[in-house]
């Protein structure tokens, strides 16, 4: 992932997903935040702790297209798993 801002993280979600302003804009600062911690070095890094996102909600909302996108965006494997299945 290259230096984007929450900002530009949002503009390139829009491009693909229609509404879920809060949720695109949640994301896309988690990703930020995740991309600055792996900047830091040394203690600094052990002391910033990681954070995950775990997106709920019904079918259909774009849950798992967030995810692929920003997946993509990163640079970043993406996997699947239906547990509802």
């Amino acid at each position: 992932m290259t230096d984007f801002s929450p900002r530009e993280i949002v503009s390139e979600l829009d491009r693909f997903i229609v509404g879920q302003g809060d949720a695109k804009r949640a994301v896309s600062i988690a990703l930020r935040n995740r991309w600055r911690r792996q900047q830091l070095t040394g203690t600094l890094r052990e002391e910033v702790l990681p954070k995950n996102i775990l997106m709920i909600g019904p079918t259909g909302v774009g849950k798992t297209e967030i995810a692929r996108r920003l997946a993509r965006l990163a640079n970043a494997p993406f996997i699947k798993v239906e547990a509802t299945k």
